[in-house]
């Protein structure tokens, strides 16, 4: 038994439960009404140990997600924010990384970002001034040294909380592990992975993490999502990059009807045999649900999976952190690095 640290965040402290983790992704707003980001995480907060924000996914511009994280912080839950290199340079990104921690978020998903030819405004410019290789080396700077990369000291330092993201289907797939282990020695804390329909790829690229010993260094959430229509299992198998949406998954799509009912039915009974497939395979510490702008499914999916978040909700409780937490072997988040920030690496 290993007593619950209170200063770490719900999160964290999920990841050192030994349980299995349970994360979520709301869809970021188009309007500027707050209720629509509470009403969106009200969804799945009694489901998961933390709610991800992603940041203008596939280069479509929506609210940002440092606002909506804040408002999740507001509601007791622990967000992950995601922060994207696509359109920030350094020094934005290092202000983001401060502002977040003074709003109270610090756990933050480093990304390249989706270029934005694949949105809907491609004639936009990207920035890509650092990666996020980078920029997991820089939050753990931040962090560890109380500086900027400038050398100019920050106080009281911010105390993050970074982790990165797998993609197990880009090609060429042999390479994908060991970009992966280049991101743990960055510094990320934990991993949450693309979408995975297919299976029997995602086992090879577990098998390949763990022959390096990357799935001992740090805890790695699955993704998964339910498919809502034939449409978007077209859509993601044709058009969205580093997504692999099997032909035979599509065709039961097809095969479910044009009948709402019966084709989300179907959608969320793929997702729990993709759940139940998924736990077979070694070195997974939890899932992360990706619902696509369909929080209301999380609910019936977490029932038919059986999944429990590690800590029991995402909402924070007036006596959390006062309990011992049971402690066993898993992958343990693992401290930051020794700061070192090659910028023009």
């Amino acid at each position: 038994m290993m007593p619950a640290d209170p200063t770490r965040g719900r999160f964290e402290r999920a990841l050192r439960s030994g349980r299995p983790v349970v994360t979520c992704e709301i869809g970021s707003p188009d309007g500027a009404d707050p209720a629509d980001v509470r009403k969106r995480a009200k969804l799945v907060r009694d489901y998961v140990d933390a709610v991800n924000v992603p940041d203008n996914t596939g280069g479509v511009v929506h609210a940002a997600p440092l606002a909506a994280c804040a408002i999740l912080v507001q509601e007791g839950i622990d967000p992950i924010l995601h922060m994207t290199c696509r359109d920030r340079n350094r020094m934005a990104l290092q202000s983001d990384l401060l502002g977040a921690a003074l709003l109270g978020i610090r756990n933050i998903l480093c990304l390249t970002g989706d270029h934005m030819i694949h949105g809907d405004q491609p004639e936009t410019k990207p920035v890509y001034d650092i990666d996020s290789v980078i920029l997991l080396e820089v939050a753990n700077h931040l962090t560890r040294e109380g500086k900027y990369v400038s050398g100019r000291e920050i106080d009281p330092p911010p105390d993050l909380f970074p982790g990165c993201a797998a993609e197990p289907f880009a090609p060429p797939y042999a390479y994908r592990p060991l970009r992966l282990k280049k991101k743990v020695e960055a510094g990320a804390r934990f991993v949450q992975t693309q979408i995975v329909f297919n299976v029997e790829r995602f086992a090879e690229y577990m098998g390949r993490v763990h022959d390096l010993g990357v799935d001992k260094q740090v805890p790695i959430l699955a993704g998964v999502a339910p498919i809502r229509s034939v449409k978007a299992a077209t859509f993601m198998r044709d058009e969205v990059p580093g997504m692999e949406v099997p032909d035979a998954l599509v065709r039961r799509m097809a095969q479910a009807g044009d009948d709402k009912k019966k084709r989300e039915a179907e959608g969320i009974a793929i997702c729990v045999e993709i759940f139940e497939d998924l736990r077979k395979i070694p070195g997974i510490a939890g899932f992360h649900i990706m619902p696509i702008n369909w929080e209301s499914a999380v609910a019936k999916i977490s029932r038919e999976a059986h999944l429990q978040p590690a800590l029991g909700s995402a909402k924070t409780s007036p006596d959390e952190g006062k309990a011992a937490v049971p402690q066993e072997p898993q992958p343990q988040a693992p401290s930051a690095p020794p700061a070192s920030v090659p910028l023009n690496s």
